[in-house]
């Protein structure tokens, strides 16, 4: 193949050569990708460790409005590039017959994890106190009630 291509370049043809079609792996790779807005979709493993590696990819995805997925097994990424493992994959071009299917991945995408990122925003303990503070805010209410109803006994 590349021989042809260089025949035909001393013969003075036009070349065309057609980029391969393939997805980038690799955190530093991705997160280029992400900043020049050059990625399509981004998926990101579960269960990558340390987590720090990956938590702030999310943020910077909705930053640059690339949507982006979260699946189970950076095992499962790694078969996709054919390595052992792959913490984050980004797809960049993909064959023109393959860009409605790419189409309608970026839609779940956007809608499982783009647009739902409030709500996914994990909130420590639900907004509900636990069973000790509980017993301490009744605890400081009641006093504040009684020294409430002392102050107001000695203005009468």
């Amino acid at each position: 193949r590349l021989s042809a291509l260089a025949k035909k370049r001393a013969d003075g043809q036009a070349v065309e050569s057609k980029r391969p079609h393939l997805v980038k792996y690799g955190l530093n790779h991705v997160t280029a990708l992400v900043e020049n807005n050059k990625a399509k979709l981004v998926v990101i493993a579960h269960d990558v460790e340390p987590l720090e590696l990956v938590v702030w990819l999310p943020t910077l995805c909705q930053k640059k409005n690339v949507p982006y997925v979260i699946v189970k097994g950076k095992s499962r990424l790694g078969q996709v590039v054919h390595k052992k493992t792959a913490a984050v994959l980004a797809v960049t071009t993909v064959n023109p017959e393959d860009e409605p299917d790419l189409k309608r991945l970026i839609d779940v995408a956007r809608g499982q994890f783009n647009d739902r990122a409030a709500e996914i925003r994990k909130t420590w303990g639900g907004q509900e106190l636990g069973i000790k503070s509980s017993h301490k805010r009744a605890r400081k209410e009641a006093i504040a009630r009684q020294e409430e109803k002392a102050r107001l006994a000695t203005r009468n």
